[in-house]
Parts: C-alpha cells; sequence; structure tokens
C-alpha cells in the first residue's frame, strides 16, 4: 500500500514539474495577409525556419481582411508584429511615422524596380518578396473566331483601339474597364503622365500628358463604348466577365494566372500593355517583409526575413503562379510556373515604381469621386 502511495506521489510529482515547465523559446509575430493558397505556402516555411532555429517559435497572425487598418491599430497601441508583410502603398505611412525599423542588406539579387518601390528616402524598409505590374489577357478563341491576328508584343495605343472596336460585337466586349487608380494608371503613364510626380511634390493629373491618357482610357467606356458600363457589368468583376467570355481582353496583374489556368474553358495568353507616346510603361508596386522599430527582437526578425527572402523560399512562391518574384536569381523557375512569365518578367524593365506619398490614399479618395462623372 505504502508502495503504491509513494509511486502515485511520484507520478503526480514528475506530472506537476512537466506542466510547470517553460517555453523559452524566442517568440516572434509575424503578421501577413495572404489568401488560402499563400497561407498553404507560407505555413511549411514558417515550420522548416522553426526546426533550423529551435529557440525560435513563430505566432503567425494571418489577416486576410481590413489587414492594414488592423495593423494601424497595433502599431498605434505599441503592440505591432515583430515582423510586417507591407507593401509599397502603405510602405510611405509606417516608414515616415518612424516605427520601421531601416534595413541593410545585399540588394544584388533583387530588380532594383522593386527596392525602389520599398524604400523611402533612400532607406530600405521591406525585403522584397514580389514586384507587381500590369498586362493584357487576352482570349484567343475570340480572336480566332473574327479572324484577327493577335496583338504584337509592341503594339500601340491606335491598334490596341482598333483591336477593342473589332471585338466588340455579339455581347462581348474589346477590353476591361475598372475605376480604380491602379488600372488607368498605365494609360496615363504611357502618355507621360501619372497622378504623383516623381519627387511627389505635387498632384499632375491635371497636366496635359496626364489627361491625354485619362481621356483615352475613358472614350473606351463613354465615345467608343469598346468597354462595359456599370450597368452592364452589374455585379460582375472583369474577372468573371473574362471567363464568361464577355471580355475578350483584360486589363490586370499576375494575381490572376492561377485563376484564368484553373477555370478558363479557352485559349488565352498575356501580351504586355500597348504603346501610348512615352512608350508602354506600366505602375509597378511591390511587396515585402518588415520590422517594427519596437521589436525587442530584431535579430531573430531579420534572420526570419531573410529565410522568407532567400532564393528556396522564392522558388516555392513562385510555384503556385501567384506572384512575380523579386529577385533576379529565380527567372528560370519562374518562367517555368505558367504562362505569361516572360511577359511578366519583360515588362519589369519599362515598369515604374508607383510614386507614392504619406497621403496617398486621401489623394485617390478625392480623386476617385473626382472622376465619377467622367467615367459613367
Amino acid at each position: 500500500m505504502k508502495r503504491g502511495l509513494v509511486l502515485f506521489l511520484i507520478f503526480i510529482g514528475l506530472f506537476l514539474c512537466g506542466c510547470s515547465q517553460k517555453d523559452d523559446r524566442t517568440v516572434i509575430q509575424f503578421a501577413s495577409w495572404g489568401s488560402r493558397t499563400e497561407v498553404e505556402i507560407l505555413t511549411p516555411i514558417l515550420a522548416e525556419f522553426e526546426k533550423l532555429h529551435p529557440d525560435v517559435k513563430i505566432d503567425f497572425m494571418h489577416i486576410p481582411q481590413n489587414y492594414f487598418q488592423k495593423i494601424h491599430l497595433l502599431f498605434a497601441s505599441n503592440k505591432a508584429p515583430d515582423v510586417v508583410f507591407v507593401n509599397n502603398l502603405y510602405l510611405p505611412v509606417y516608414a515616415n511615422a518612424g516605427v520601421l525599423e531601416p534595413l541593410d542588406i545585399n540588394t544584388a539579387n533583387y530588380y532594383p524596380q522593386a527596392i525602389a518601390a520599398l524604400s523611402w528616402h533612400d532607406k530600405l524598409y521591406a525585403v522584397p518578396r514580389d514586384v507587381s505590374n500590369l498586362a493584357i489577357y487576352y482570349n484567343k478563341d475570340i480572336f480566332d473566331k473574327y479572324n484577327l491576328s493577335y496583338p504584337k508584343q509592341d503594339w500601340t495605343f491606335a491598334e490596341f483601339l482598333q483591336t477593342a472596336r473589332r471585338l466588340t460585337r455579339d455581347g462581348i466586349f474589346g477590353i476591361s474597364f475598372e475605376e480604380d487608380a491602379l488600372f488607368y494608371l498605365p494609360y496615363l503613364m504611357s502618355e507621360g503622365g501619372g497622378i504623383l510626380s516623381d519627387d511627389l511634390s505635387k498632384e499632375i493629373i491635371d497636366t496635359p500628358a496626364s489627361q491625354r491618357g485619362l481621356n483615352f482610357y475613358t472614350d473606351l467606356r463613354t465615345k467608343y463604348h469598346v468597354a462595359p458600363l456599370k450597368s452592364e457589368s452589374a455585379s460582375a468583376t472583369m474577372a468573371q466577365m473574362f471567363l464568361q467570355g464577355k471580355i475578350a481582353m483584360h486589363l490586370s496583374g499576375r494575381w490572376l494566372t492561377p485563376k484564368y489556368t484553373e477555370e478558363a474553358d479557352f485559349n488565352w495568353d498575356v501580351v504586355p500593355f500597348p504603346k501610348g507616346t512615352a512608350g508602354s510603361v506600366v505602375s509597378l508596386d511591390a511587396s515585402g517583409w518588415a520590422i517594427a522599430k519596437d521589436s525587442r527582437h530584431k535579430k531573430e526578425a531579420l534572420q526570419l526575413i531573410k529565410f522568407l527572402a532567400s532564393k528556396e523560399s522564392s522558388e516555392k512562391f513562385i510555384k503556385s503562379g501567384l506572384i512575380v518574384p523579386a529577385r533576379t536569381d529565380v527567372e528560370d523557375a519562374f518562367l517555368k510556373s505558367a504562362k505569361g512569365s516572360e511577359t511578366f518578367l519583360k515588362i519589369i524593365s519599362t515598369s515604374k515604381p508607383t510614386p507614392v506619398s504619406v497621403n496617398y490614399n486621401e489623394i485617390l479618395d478625392k480623386l476617385s469621386e473626382k472622376l465619377e462623372y467622367k467615367f459613367n
């Protein structure tokens, strides 16, 4: 009886001892948005990092919706994650507020445009994962149906308009139309204009060059009617209309490649944006990993970022066909990943990092109100 009691007490002691053991690993909070596909890629990469760094634990904060609203609140309440996934459209807000850590890394294996997009006052604040630019997806079956030649690599605005007009028939529109600045900015830039000057000192939407590009874009819908009115697209997105065969050409980014690869029941391809008087110039955006200035674990945070941004990790992100990598040394892998890869790589050299100021989103909101009458 006594022996049983002793063994029971020993068992309880060992159990309590085990329960009281603490996890002494350094915890790195890491925040990111991302689709299910991105999370499925990211999760094993984070697990691999933990395996290689057994003294570090990653607390992954996946924020799929209202990401930057929540990140704003975390920074405002001094609860920012150690590592934050950001893009160039919001980076100036954080960098200018002094809540991000400037980063000193070797940038030799990155596209200069990606580095420029994630820098503020000549200091890098995020290590790039990807670049984002726009190209024209086109339905080859519709071109074939109407016996039209496929778009050339160096086509002009005039040739683009002519093609869109020839494609617009039988309930099909030649080209997509979206009111977000992302989608009309290439028209402005290709005419030598834009929304903000390169030095961010002034708005240039009212300059002759910008107006020329803006008027060309507006005319696609209101004058030539080769793009759908709001009432004609109703609640359908341009991607949905493209998949339904109701739009022959769609200006969009690499992020639609997996969707079109999986869902399109027609032949399609990708071609560069047409040339205006200033050439074929589309805006280039970038996303990457930044470190919070107040992080107490900057050494470990930097280790994580370098691991996420490594060639090996980049190749894993590429496989989904979802992103255009920011690294130059994974081009071969990217070219094999999905249709249209060569085009998206080609246009990086003529793409222009979007000029973004601290109040850029406020400028876009006002511009949206100003242009509402013009788009309809």
